[in-house]
């Protein structure tokens, strides 16, 4: 149905504003009230559409509701009525005429900081996911292609619509409730001899755990990744299982992708790899002069000739913010990586999220990639909490992998691993256990959580000298 509710909005004039069911009535409260959204179809969930109701009541603009396979009071029943309506369409004529520059797509991103933006595409949007399709996911004409995401996030449509159906492959959808099971999705790639695959970092976290040798993936041609940085040790861990090397992209909910490891690459191990066709991409320095090899700095798209393919057109009803990261000619992601000899860009961390302490300014990936090394640190966060006398000092904040118990010991382990794979003045003088990170509804982590907790903790952190 969410395929179908798609095609038909784009083919009316509608715009779709895609949205995940992990959504409170708080969440659509501000939602309707952002986008003045006036229509609202949801699955046949009693949790979701109890939200809906409770939420319509403060939502005035709010006036339609459709639940699919069900029939509910004060609701249209989307499934009958798809049965009783006619087969034809005819084409919106006139002032209804859909057009290149309207918008089409709308969605709401989950920032890692602050309340989600609107990020609105026009009708060109779709055109761009050849790109990311056909040159990045390298499906294959009459193949099978599978994305892990939710419905709700814009990762879907990179992965499960557009630029799939315009090379010519097939979406396979793995529908699955509660927790994810690793071992489901190999069975599922090699029953239905799936051809190309992408998914998050911590899927292949997960995957790399399995006994990848039992299932016959003989079908599986092409591995991508996007979203958070796939850690290098557990890259060749997946390579060594596999036969496959795992291709990293990067982009956003505004654009396509726009970096990435195209299938005429040789991808090294941890880098995003190189501005993709289209995208003039760029790494600058505060002063907006291109950055030196190995250089941190801010990744930018020059966009004096044209828009790109596939780029959004600002945020909605928030011209101030559009102004701000996208003026002279040039879009700032808000995203820090540096570049090597090669070309290949290496992702840093958000701007937010940079830590300088003691003169240093250090990118949280490059601390967290070190840790994972560990074998008792299934997942972690690094973060800076305030201190006198460096500015800020590293926080490492560690869920366990199973069979490891938090001790004094093992932070005093953890951080001499960390001295001994990477520069010593990046270990992290405050180790804390947790049961789960904090995460966005489209499950990235949120730093700005921990850091806000932390203002006001009361720490002993390491401070032997570096």
């Amino acid at each position: 149905e969410f395929w179908m509710c798609m095609i038909a909005l784009h083919k009316i004039g509608a715009v779709a504003i895609p949205a995940t069911h992990l959504l409170t009535s708080k969440d659509i409260i501000y939602r309707t009230d952002k986008a003045d959204i006036k229509m609202i179809i949801a699955c046949e969930d009693e949790r979701v559409l109890d939200a809906v109701d409770e939420a319509q009541s403060q939502s005035p603009t709010l006036k339609h509701k459709a639940v699919i396979r069900m029939n509910r009071p004060g609701w249209h029943a989307m499934t009958d009525g798809i049965a009783k309506a006619s087969p034809k369409f005819e084409r919106p004529v006139g002032e209804a005429a859909t057009h290149n520059d309207d918008m089409m797509l709308l969605y709401f991103t989950s920032g890692t900081t602050g309340m989600p933006k609107m990020v609105w595409h026009d009708y060109t949007y779709p055109l761009g996911h050849i790109i990311t399709a056909k040159y990045w996911q390298n499906v294959l004409d009459d193949g099978l292609h599978i994305t892990l995401s939710d419905t709700g996030w814009a990762k879907c449509a990179w992965g499960k619509i557009y630029g799939q159906w315009i090379a010519g492959t097939a979406n396979f959808v793995y529908d699955y409730e509660g927790r994810f099971e690793p071992g489901d999705v190999l069975k599922m790639m090699q029953d239905h001899k799936v051809t190309s695959f992408c998914g998050p970092a911590t899927v292949y976290r997960f995957i790399a755990q399995q006994n990848i040798a039992d299932y016959d993936l003989s079908s599986l041609k092409y591995c991508v990744t996007a979203g958070e940085p796939l850690y290098p040790e557990v890259y060749q861990g997946l390579v060594n299982a596999l036969g496959l090397k795992i291709m990293e992209g990067f982009g956003q909910t505004e654009s396509v992708v726009m970096i990435a490891n195209f299938p005429w690459m040789t991808p090294k191990p941890g880098s995003m790899g190189k501005p993709s066709p289209g995208y003039d991409v760029d790494i600058v320095n505060e002063n907006g002069e291109s950055c030196e090899v190995g250089e941190d700095g801010e990744i930018v798209v020059r966009t004096n000739g044209a828009k790109p393919p596939g780029m959004f057109r600002g945020y909605f009803r928030d011209d101030d913010l559009t102004n701000r990261v996208w003026h002279d000619g040039i879009y700032h992601t808000g995203d820090v990586a540096w570049r090597d000899e090669d070309g290949y860009y290496w992702y840093v961390g958000r701007n937010d999220d940079m830590i300088k302490s003691s003169g240093y300014r250090i990118g949280p990936f490059e601390v967290e990639s070190a840790l994972i090394e560990h074998a008792a640190v299934m997942e972690c966060a690094i973060t800076g909490v305030p201190d006198d006398l460096r500015g800020q000092i590293i926080k490492a904040t560690v869920v366990l992998s199973p069979g490891y118990q938090a001790s004094e010991e093992l932070v005093t382990e953890l951080q001499n691993h960390v001295k001994k794979v990477t520069a010593p003045y990046k270990y992290p003088r405050i180790i804390e256990f947790v049961d789960v990170l904090p995460r966005t509804i489209s499950g990235k982590v949120r730093r700005v959580d921990i850091r806000d907790k932390d203002k006001h903790g009361d720490y002993k952190p390491d401070l032997k000298a570096d």
